[in-house]
């Protein structure tokens, strides 16, 4: 059951609508109404899935797909951001598969039949911890989506294959027993310095929904978030063209350095980028020099790059003649 579109907190040009699901968590399905576009480029949906401890709130990504003629969604998931109520345990999942009734409230509410052939190509976009959520869900859901763009996903522990496999057991058992007791902290805070405009960064957001430090993580959720790896490492078959952008390096130490204003702080992207091989048969992977984990929170050159290689991309993997007239209406974001 979904509610009204009301005004959503990003302002003019942005209404949100709550998904009620099962159980009686929400979701929450923010979209993009700027003035409509003339010879738009590409006729499409597209649906952004945020990452862990995080919620959407990066409006030029809604304006580089709304500029380039799509029809921008994205998906404030149950226990996250505006989904996120009073005694809910943020981000609590215990299986990434619980984000299908979001996905498929969200697509719903987006007024698409589900029968192939009857709507809109549909662009998935996902960041992170959302990254590997859509990856999983595109591999269950084949003949609905017709791309893939995956922005810095967690697909691989940071320690890589063999420190995932390793623990693995130990999380699952904790997830059993204590699914809810919080794991030491790993977050010492470096990200938020590189991209909060209170620190060394540029960007305004909701500290609640978006801590400093981010939310405590539970064993429920690292066991569900590793569950996952080890489903994308036997490999996926998914059935549609995937865009893989990652920063050209990793900063993982915990203490700060202006080398963190350089590099993804959150993943071992080469360890990501290898493993997005095991996606589908039609893997692009894009390294950005200097992009951080949010490749569209990095610095205005980075992020120009990021779109300008996404429209280079994206009419190829759909099979449009539409090239010239994306890149043109895209130009300068």
């Amino acid at each position: 059951m979904t509610q009204p579109w009301s005004p959503d907190i990003l302002g003019e040009d942005f209404e949100q609508q709550t998904l009620k699901l099962d159980g009686g968590s929400v979701a929450t399905l923010v979209r993009y109404l700027g003035a409509t576009q003339e010879n738009a480029g590409i006729d499409a949906d597209v649906l952004y899935v945020h990452g862990w401890s995080d919620y959407f709130f990066q409006k030029h990504v809604a304006e580089f797909w709304h500029r380039a003629g799509a029809r921008f969604y994205a998906l404030d998931l149950h226990n996250y951001g505006r989904s996120l109520g009073p005694g809910m345990v943020p981000g609590f999942v215990t299986n990434l598969a619980d984000y299908d009734a979001d996905i498929s409230a969200a697509l719903s509410a987006m007024g698409r039949s589900g029968v192939s052939g009857r709507d809109r190509p549909l662009i998935l976009l996902g960041h992170s911890t959302g990254g590997l959520t859509l990856s999983l869900w595109a591999s269950r859901h084949p003949g609905i989506a017709s791309a893939l763009i995956l922005n810095s996903p967690w697909l691989e522990f940071q320690a890589t294959e063999l420190g995932r496999r390793a623990i693995a057991p130990l999380v699952g058992l904790h997830a059993r027993l204590h699914p809810l007791a919080p794991l030491p902290p790993v977050d010492p805070g470096i990200y938020t310095r590189a991209v909060s405009a209170s620190l060394d960064g540029e960007w305004d957001y909701n500290l609640e929904w978006r801590p400093d430090r981010g939310f405590p993580v539970t064993p429920a959720f690292l066991d569900a978030v590793f569950r996952g790896q080890a489903t994308v490492a036997a490999g996926l078959g998914i059935d549609v063209p995937v865009l893989v952008l990652l920063s050209d390096k990793s900063y993982l130490q915990p203490k700060w350095s202006a080398d963190a204003l350089t590099a993804d702080v959150a993943l071992n992207v080469d360890a990501v980028a290898h493993r997005s091989l095991s996606l589908a048969d039609t893997v692009t992977v894009s390294r950005l020099p200097n992009a951080f984990h949010d490749i569209f929170l990095s610095p205005a050159p980075v992020r120009r790059e990021a779109f300008e290689r996404i429209g280079r991309w994206l009419p190829l993997a759909l099979q449009t003649s539409d090239a010239e007239l994306w890149e043109a209406r895209t130009a300068g974001l």
